[in-house]
């Protein structure tokens, strides 16, 4: 039901929708730094990293950080709440509009991205993340692991989801708000769903297209209603035993 909805989107608002995820990624993709790059950084040192503005402990690395993960959560969530949109694009019928719905979906994990940018700071400041963002602790790793883990099981992911795979049922709960209010709320439940999953980038590697793309597809998988169900526990089983083994 919900591919059957996906596949039938059409309109300028779902070309421009698709235009700004491909955009992302083609952005994040230019802002990748290359494998030659990290390994000259293990050549020559940190301040080779610094002078390429890479990661810089002031106000202007910080925004920096805040526009990657910006661009990392626009390029990332927005295919997994693609059956929402399509959903609610269906209630146009009865004067839905999708463009504030969007707008303020991706406001939310704009929000996300002030505080991610915020924790990789600190942790940058504190020598526990490398100019990349990558971990430079394996407790750092492992407790990012056994945090995402341990919330897999939890009644908080398991509500968001709920919504999140039945999104029909939770427009029409909220619809008289309109689409500003109704993005706001997707939006948090969508954060309710993969906060966790998406501070593990520190763990596979922030601006690592693999991971990026990687995690991206296991989001997408667990918002489906058929599909999902079957992998959130397996996934949070799979997360405690690589803490685990990152511990031993």
């Amino acid at each position: 039901m919900i591919s059957a909805r996906v596949r039938a989107m059409a309109g300028v608002h779902w070309l421009a929708l698709f235009g700004l995820i491909l955009g992302a990624w083609g952005v994040l993709y230019a802002m990748a730094v290359p494998p030659e790059l990290r390994e000259g950084a293990l050549i020559f040192g940190s301040d080779f990293i610094a002078a390429l503005c890479v990661v810089t402990p002031d106000m202007g690395g910080y925004l920096r950080m805040v526009a990657m993960w910006a661009l990392m959560s626009a390029a990332m969530m927005a295919p997994t709440a693609l059956p929402a949109f399509a959903t609610y694009e269906e209630l146009s019928h009865a004067g839905a509009r999708l463009g504030p719905l969007v707008a303020a979906y991706l406001a939310v994990w704009a929000g996300f991205s002030i505080f991610a940018a915020a924790i990789q700071m600190v942790l940058f400041r504190a020598e526990l993340v490398s100019d990349f963002g990558d971990s430079r602790s394996v407790w750092l790793s492992a407790g990012l692991l056994l945090l995402a883990g341990l919330y897999q099981f939890s009644p908080a992911k398991e509500a968001c989801l709920s919504k999140c795979r039945a999104p029909l049922v939770f427009f029409m709960q909220h619809f008289e708000e309109g689409p500003w209010r109704n993005g706001l709320r997707l939006g948090l439940v969508c954060l309710g769903c993969c906060w966790a999953l998406m501070l593990l980038a520190f763990v596979g590697g922030v601006m690592n297209l693999a991971f990026m793309g990687l995690a991206t597809v296991i989001m997408v998988l667990e918002k489906l209603p058929d599909i999902g169900r079957w992998l959130t526990r397996p996934l949070g089983v799979a997360l405690i035993a690589g803490a685990l083994w990152l511990v031993i």
